[in-house]
């Protein structure tokens, strides 16, 4: 993997005061579009307070613009992939205060008018998956039909955009736990899956298990399991960024501070950014992140990984946007002890 290092800067903010977490983003017409996702308005959900979902979509046409809104989803929507394609910025699924959601749509922005237009609907409802376009084909994993993080999935569901009509199939389930909150990617005609939780029955409830395993799926091989993550990491900023033949792993939650009290203080996420070398199947040290979030996507635009709002610690949200510039010189291997074998353990439900 080629030495690199990182610089960061900001965008504008979001002109949403709180931020939001599960947004959709992409780019259309030369433009970074952000939409929907959740947040808590009034109170904190520790305190009573109501999650709401959102359907407005914002705009910025050059770094050193101003957001303006530019129009809305069909339905407030938030926690599903995004990916930016020719077809424009595909949304797809997602969770509602009622429900998970099956439908896909395109969005595109043109003259400064917004249009929507519909895709094949999912096999079945999903929300919380990790997604990510391999040539044209869009890829999602993992993510669960139903509110409330009873059960999650590990089936793998592809659309291929070349095709005239497109039609959604079923490719083989990921061997790992059912998962939700993963991470996906891909690189030179692989999907990759790290990491995400998988909910399991703990002292009598459904918890949270934070998961370090990463899978590879090949058209044509299927699925290998690879190193295990330097430490689990759930809801980090996805579909990963991409360069040479490494993805990036920013953000998340590692679990470490789990059940951490009082809950109002909560210090946020972890600042680790980790590589995974493709060619090598090894993890290295990337850095820090300066504005550690989770539940974000990302988007490529205009030379760097855009990460715009997401969750700064439990119920709390940023509207900060943040991009991510890689150049050479400095990615530090990591100590041996990293590599250990895996240690999956139980948390709690985030917000």
């Amino acid at each position: 993997m080629p030495s690199r290092s990182a610089a960061w800067s900001q965008l504008p903010p979001l002109p949403v005061s709180l931020g939001v977490a599960g947004p959709f983003a992409g780019v259309t017409d030369g433009a970074l579009l952000v939409a929907g996702g959740a947040n808590f308005p009034d109170k904190m959900p520790w305190e009573g307070g109501r999650k709401v979902w959102h359907a407005d979509v914002f705009a910025l046409e050059k770094p050193d613009g101003k957001w303006r809104k530019v129009g809305q989803l069909p339905c407030p929507l938030g926690y599903g992939v995004a990916l930016t394609t020719e077809r424009g910025v595909l949304c797809l699924g997602g969770s509602d205060a009622a429900r998970h959601h099956a439908e896909v749509f395109a969005v595109t922005l043109t003259n400064g008018v917004l249009q929507t237009h519909p895709l094949p609907s999912l096999p079945v409802p999903l929300a919380n998956a990790a997604g990510a376009l391999l040539g044209d084909t869009v890829l999602l994993c993992g993510g669960s039909e139903q509110p409330g993080e009873q059960s999650a999935l590990n089936r793998l569901f592809a659309l291929d955009l070349a095709q005239a009509a497109p039609q959604w199939r079923e490719w083989p389930p990921c061997p790992g736990k059912p998962r939700i909150l993963a991470v996906a990617a891909a690189v030179d005609g692989a999907f990759y899956l790290a990491g995400g939780a998988a909910l399991e029955p703990t002292n009598g409830k459904v918890a949270r298990v934070y998961l370090r395993d990463a899978w590879r799926y090949r058209p044509n091989h299927g699925w290998s399991r690879l190193a295990d993550l330097p430490e689990p990491c759930v809801a980090a900023a996805s579909p990963a960024p991409v360069a040479d033949s490494a993805f990036f792993l920013i953000g998340g939650d590692d679990g470490s501070r789990v059940g951490f009290q009082p809950i109002g203080k909560h210090p946020g996420f972890a600042k680790s950014i980790f590589a995974y070398d493709t060619k090598t199947d090894s993890w290295r040290n990337a850095g820090e992140n300066p504005a550690p979030r989770a539940t974000l996507p990302t988007v490529w635009w205009r030379g760097g990984c855009v990460l715009p709002s997401g969750e700064i610690r439990p119920g709390v949200r940023s509207p900060e946007v943040w991009s991510w510039r890689l150049h050479p010189g400095g990615i530090q291997e990591l100590s041996p002890g990293l590599r250990s074998a895996s240690d999956e353990y139980p948390g709690t439900p985030g917000f």
